[in-house]
C-alpha cells in the first residue's frame, strides 16, 4: 500500500491505494494556505490517520503547486505562496519521521495517467491540466522525468508557438513574462480571450454552453493556439500520447478539433500521437502522487 497526498491552494486530499492501484482509504481537508506550520502539522495528522487506519507505516508521496529547486531543495514558483522558499522534504521528513517523495502536481498527474490510466498502453506520455492555470509533466516508461532543473514538462509557460501578429506580445502572465500558454489555453485564458473579443464575461463552461457564433469563434481560436502549443510538444518530444486533465479536457469537441489543426503545425507527414481524455478525473492528481513510489519500492 501506498499514500499519496495532493497539496493544493483550497484543500489536502490523501487517498490510500493497493497494489492494484485501487483507492481503499480517503481523507480531505481545508488547506490553511497562509500557514506553513499549519499545513505541515495537518499533513501530520493525516499521515497518523492512514496509518493508524491501515495499521502500518506506509509510503508517503505528495502532489504539490511549483516544484523543488535542484539547487536549494527548496520549494519556487508555487501559488501557494506561503510554500515558497521553505525546505519543504526536510519538514515533512522530520514531521513524519520517514522519507517523502514530492512532485509538481502536473507531474503526478501525468504519472497517475501514464501509469494506470488513458496512457497506460503507453511508452511516452505527456500529460496536460487545462484549468485555471496550464501545467504539463512527462513520462517515460513510467517513470517521471524531472529533468536537470526540475522543471520537466513545464510547458505552460513556454511562450504560444507560432504566434499570429495579434498575439504579440500576448497578454501578462503571473509568472513576469507576456504571451505564455497559460494565458492564451487555460481556462481562465480561453474566457479572458472571449472577453477581449466579445466584452462578455463568461467563464469557460458558460462560453461552451452558449454555443452562439460568437461563443464558436472563441472556441475555435482555443483549439488552433491548443493546437499549436501542442504541435510543438510534438515536435520536440513526439509522445505516444497527449491526456488532458482540468475542466476543459470535460469539452469532447477538443478531442476531434485539435488533431485536425495540428497537422500543419508538426513537421511530419503523419501523426500518430493521440490526444485522450483521463481516465482518473479529480483523482488522477492524488494518485499520481501515491504513484511517486513504485512497486518496486
Amino acid at each position: 500500500m501506498r499514500l499519496g497526498l495532493d497539496l493544493g491552494g483550497t484543500k489536502i486530499e490523501a487517498v490510500v491505494m493497493d497494489a492494484k492501484g485501487e483507492i481503499i482509504w480517503r481523507d480531505r481537508q481545508p488547506t490553511p494556505a497562509k500557514d506553513y506550520q499549519q499545513i505541515l502539522t495537518l499533513i501530520g495528522e493525516m499521515v497518523a490517520r492512514a496509518d493508524s487506519d491501515m495499521g502500518e507505516q506506509l509510503s508517503v508521496g505528495i502532489g504539490m503547486p511549483g516544484s523543488l529547486s535542484p539547487r536549494t531543495g527548496r520549494v519556487r514558483n508555487s501559488n501557494t505562496l506561503c510554500l515558497n522558499d521553505q525546505n519543504l522534504p526536510q519538514d515533512l521528513m522530520q514531521k513524519l519521521n520517514r522519507q517523502v517523495r514530492l512532485a509538481n502536481d502536473a507531474n503526478c498527474f501525468a504519472l497517475s495517467e501514464a501509469t494506470d490510466g488513458a496512457g497506460a498502453d503507453a511508452q511516452s506520455v505527456f500529460g496536460v491540466i487545462l484549468g485555471t492555470g496550464c501545467g504539463g509533466g512527462l513520462v517515460f516508461d513510467k517513470k517521471l522525468q524531472g529533468g536537470a532543473n526540475g522543471i520537466g514538462g513545464e510547458w505552460g509557460h513556454n511562450p504560444l508557438a507560432a504566434a499570429k501578429a495579434d498575439e504579440v506580445p500576448g497578454p501578462d502572465c503571473y509568472c513576469g513574462r507576456q504571451g505564455c500558454n497559460e494565458v492564451w489555453i487555460s481556462g481562465s485564458g480561453f474566457a479572458r480571450d472571449h472577453l477581449a473579443v466579445t466584452g462578455q464575461a463568461l467563464t469557460s463552461e458558460q462560453i461552451i454552453a452558449a454555443n452562439t457564433p460568437e461563443a464558436q469563434a472563441s472556441f475555435e481560436r482555443l483549439c488552433d493556439r491548443l493546437a499549436r502549443a501542442l504541435g510543438a510538444v510534438i515536435n520536440l518530444v513526439d509522445p505516444d500520447v497527449i491526456v488532458l486533465g482540468g475542466g476543459l479536457s470535460n469539452v469532447e469537441a477538443i478531442y476531434q478539433r485539435v488533431p485536425q489543426i495540428w497537422q500543419q503545425y508538426i513537421f511530419s507527414d503523419v501523426v500518430e500521437t493521440r490526444l485522450l481524455a483521463n481516465q482518473h478525473g479529480d483523482a488522477s492528481g492524488v494518485r499520481g502522487a501515491a504513484w511517486l513510489w513504485p512497486q518496486s519500492a
